[in-house]
């Protein structure tokens, strides 16, 4: 994949599916986190945007997946990741990146197959009834004791 002239590639969703360098918006401030005293200079806290709402390079299908399942975390359609646990923007950036992939790909996999119902089985049964009983035998001795 071709890079941008900021040195980073689109982000890789799922298959064949990616979010181009066009798409994201990057903004950076300073950060509370490591740097010494560089840390009140230097704007090392990244902040990573895609508008999942207006994104055109995402099939409507899954669109609406991500939409569903982010719906807790976006702003006006619009999913932002800050990143400012490194002392360098350049680490802070790679950090938010891999975070949105993440999100984004955790949030783009299928949901998971319907759980068919089944019934216990024999033996499930007899053990769970053979510790029921134990268990009563335990709170019965703690009963008063008589002479």
């Amino acid at each position: 994949m071709p890079r941008s002239p900021r040195g980073f590639a689109g982000l890789v969703v799922g298959d064949g599916v990616v979010v181009p360098e066009s798409e994201l918006e990057e903004r950076f401030s300073r950060s509370s986190g490591p740097g010494g005293q560089g840390v009140n200079t230097a704007d090392s806290r990244v902040e990573l945007t895609v508008d999942l709402a207006g994104t055109a390079s995402i099939p409507e299908d899954l669109r609406a997946r991500l939409l569903s399942r982010l719906g807790n975390r976006l702003v006006e359609g619009r999913l932002t990741v800050a990143a400012s646990e490194h002392r360098t923007q350049l680490a802070n950036r790679r950090a938010a990146r891999e975070r949105l992939t993440d999100l984004l790909r955790e949030a783009a996999a299928p949901p998971p197959r319907k759980r068919r119902a089944t019934r216990p089985t024999r033996g499930s049964q007899e053990r769970r009834l053979q510790a029921k009983r134990a268990r009563a035998e335990v709170k019965r001795g703690r009963g008063r004791l008589t002479d």
